[in-house]
């Protein structure tokens, strides 16, 4: 899913919305903003965690929270937490950002806001996110600095739509 509301050239040089009066073309979303909520980063090891042998192991969690506002907008917050550890589980680095965004959804039925905001939202800010990681373990004297592998938004939506549908079914039957 894209902006909807970006401008389209037109023959004659001048731009207009998609369908030329305005309005969106369809569903979709603008960024309105983006921002870092909670950045931390330990390497409680230094110096000696930056000379370890062979490649760490890596424990790695995505959570996402969205919620609509007062004024139309929607938020989502995408949090990503990665812990490395040695072969002899010492601790190698962890960090954890949490990673704002602030979405206008355009012509979005009802049914169609949540896996926009868990799917579709998340993929814009992945990116900047994955770069922010990359830039915290650089920092933090890793090289090369860790970079997260790319995730998939819809995956990770059908699995909890998955869970959240057989949980009550699991605990109903005797």
């Amino acid at each position: 899913m894209t902006d909807a509301t970006a401008p389209a050239d037109t023959a004659n040089g001048q731009t207009e919305t998609m369908e030329g009066q305005g309005q969106p073309a369809g569903p979709g979303f603008r960024i309105m903003a983006q921002y870092v909520r909670d950045l931390s980063f330990e390497n409680p090891r230094a110096p000696e965690s930056l000379r370890i042998e062979g490649k760490p192991a890596i424990d790695m969690g995505v959570e996402m929270n969205a919620a609509g506002r007062p004024d139309g907008l929607f938020e989502l917050d995408l949090k990503l937490s990665v812990k490395a550890t040695g072969d002899d589980k010492t601790p190698v680095f962890h960090v954890e950002l949490v990673y704002g965004g602030l979405f206008a959804l355009t012509g979005v039925a009802p049914q169609d806001i949540e896996p926009m905001l868990l799917i579709e939202c998340p993929r814009y800010l992945f990116p900047f996110a994955r770069q922010i990681i990359a830039q915290a373990t650089s920092d933090g004297g890793f090289y090369p600095p860790f970079m997260v592998d790319p995730i998939d938004f819809a995956a990770i939506y059908v699995a909890r739509q998955q869970q959240i549908a057989s949980g009550p079914a699991e605990t109903g039957q005797a």
